[in-house]
């Protein structure tokens, strides 16, 4: 059936899991993720393992950060204060909360820090900083 290049649509199930084993996602009991090889769809890490695979074949990658979610950026941290905050949402690190960018576009936060004058908002993606192994088996693809 032929090998897969860039530009072909993939589907691959597969299990991500962080480098203490911990799995922070998988498609097990779903259809398999679809997408176009090389297009940007997924984490570089994992879009340039595809490339001369075949349906049917598996793989285990192990992808440092740069090349999956990007390092932490200090940057996309900011504190506001806790009286800017609707006093009916429960206030705990951890929490997940969406907020606006100035052009109007929603944007994920979480809370990693409670103050009595501040909140300490974080919005850079959760896997941000990590480096992540992906055990993963192409179901089928189509070429381009």
């Amino acid at each position: 059936m032929g090998e897969i290049k860039d530009g072909d649509t993939v589907r691959i199930h597969y299990t991500g899991t962080l480098m203490d084993e911990t799995v922070f996602d998988s498609s097990e009991g779903r259809d398999p993720l679809e997408f176009v090889v090389g297009s940007g769809q997924i984490i570089p890490g994992l879009d340039v393992a595809l490339p001369g695979m075949a349906a049917g074949e598996k793989k285990v990658v192990k992808i440092a950060c740069a090349d999956a979610y990007g390092p932490i950026n200090p940057a996309m941290r900011q504190g506001v204060p806790r009286d800017a905050i609707p006093a009916e949402i429960p206030l705990e690190v951890g929490l997940q909360l969406q907020m606006q960018t100035p052009e109007g576009h929603p944007m994920p936060v979480t809370v990693v820090e409670v103050g009595e004058e501040e909140v300490m908002l974080d919005a850079n993606h959760p896997l941000a900083g990590k480096d992540l192994t992906f055990d993963f088996e192409v179901v089928s693809f189509d070429p381009a």
